[in-house]
């Protein structure tokens, strides 16, 4: 199986300076300290665990493990409705995107992508998914109440991460293979402009007001800050190494940036930023290769997933430390939050089968 690709640029640590304090934790804080930390979210925070075919569903109230979904083929991200009733994962082995009932762990249905599925996102009034096709440099819009695919979007080349506006009404594309955010005009289904960032973009995140977008750029050790309104860059901030995922909270207070650097030499820490200032509050110490990063409605706590531990740190954002790790299945990728309460069961084979006329018409 040829397997989705994401560019990553090996940099030597003494390349990249950080004017802050890192701040190192343990790995596994006592369970005491953890248990003072049970009950603050309520929700579940699901995991992709891209070479253990699985997603995991942490209970968030204790941030321990309520159940993990086997049977989905290289899925690199998943991504929640924000009702929270559905999440959404991509299959990178049999090009598809799938849709889990967030309660029950059913399968609700399964739809044909482009080559190398990379992230799937839904529209904020939930009648869309978007999915970056990686190999295809491509976007495979899908309409959810008829389960089938309304356009396919030419875009930048080797798209990756992707999110929708707050108003819906446009996605940026991180083409991680390239310089650009390719934007998307949902109305018309077409890429309506191309903003130049720099090297390697991998993740975008949007200010909850919709003003700006953030961009990890992965090959410049980097993130950049875009106006949504000129779509032009107006400012660029350096990170970690090998920065991948981004997150604003929903307060509007931070930026988060996960630093996964490379297997060879793994970054372990996350940026936290301050978004008013466009500059660091502090650096966090989380685990080996930080990849993915979400963070719940009410903005207390963060959860990275730590690609070459197989783990996810929980952040504390008032304290700015981890305060809990949960073990999860291997190379965890993609990550989201939902506040409704996953189906708390042992390990659930998920049923994919697809009939012969949905099957995708391209297999890697």
């Amino acid at each position: 199986m040829k397997k989705r690709h994401l560019t990553t640029v090996a940099v030597g640590v003494a390349a990249v300076v950080v004017a802050t304090a890192v701040i190192a934790t343990t790995t596994g804080r006592a369970d005491a300290e953890a248990a003072d930390h049970n009950d603050m979210v309520a929700g579940t925070v699901w995991v992709a665990n891209e070479d253990g075919a699985s997603l995991t569903a942490i209970d968030a109230s204790t941030n321990t493990v309520a159940t993990t979904l086997t049977g989905i083929e290289s899925p690199h991200n998943v991504q929640a409705t924000q009702g929270g009733q559905s999440v959404w994962a991509v299959s990178g082995t049999t090009s598809m995107a799938v849709e889990i009932d967030s309660q029950t762990n059913e399968v609700n249905g399964a739809v044909p992508t482009g080559a190398m599925p990379a992230h799937v996102i839904v529209t904020p009034d939930e009648t869309r998914t978007y999915t970056t096709n990686n190999a295809d440099d491509t976007v495979t819009a899908v309409d959810i109440a008829t389960m089938t695919t309304i356009a396919t979007i030419p875009v930048g080349d080797g798209p990756h991460g992707l999110r929708p506006s707050p108003d819906g009404k446009t996605i940026y594309v991180a083409n991680n293979n390239g310089t650009t955010l390719s934007v998307i005009d949902t109305a018309t289904n077409t890429q309506i402009d191309e903003i130049e960032v720099g090297k390697l973009p991998a993740q975008v995140a949007f200010s909850p007001d919709g003003n700006f977008v953030y961009a990890s750029v992965n090959g410049d050790n980097a993130v950049a800050k875009i106006a949504t309104s000129t779509r032009e860059r107006v400012s660029t901030l350096t990170v970690g190494v090998g920065p991948i995922q981004t997150f604003v909270s929903p307060d509007g207070q931070y930026l988060l940036v996960a630093n996964q650097g490379t297997e060879e030499y793994p970054g372990r820490t996350v940026s936290v930023i301050d978004t008013k200032t466009f500059d660091f509050v502090r650096t966090v110490e989380t685990g080996a290769g930080a990849h993915g990063v979400t963070i719940d409605p009410t903005s207390r706590h963060a959860y990275i997933t730590n690609t070459f531990d197989d783990t996810v740190s929980v952040l504390d954002l008032k304290e700015l430390t981890v305060v809990a790790t949960v073990p999860v299945g291997s190379k965890p990728n993609g990550i989201t939050f939902t506040s409704q309460a996953a189906g708390i069961a042992p390990a659930v084979e998920l049923d994919l089968k697809m009939d012969d006329s949905a099957a995708p018409g391209m297999k890697h």
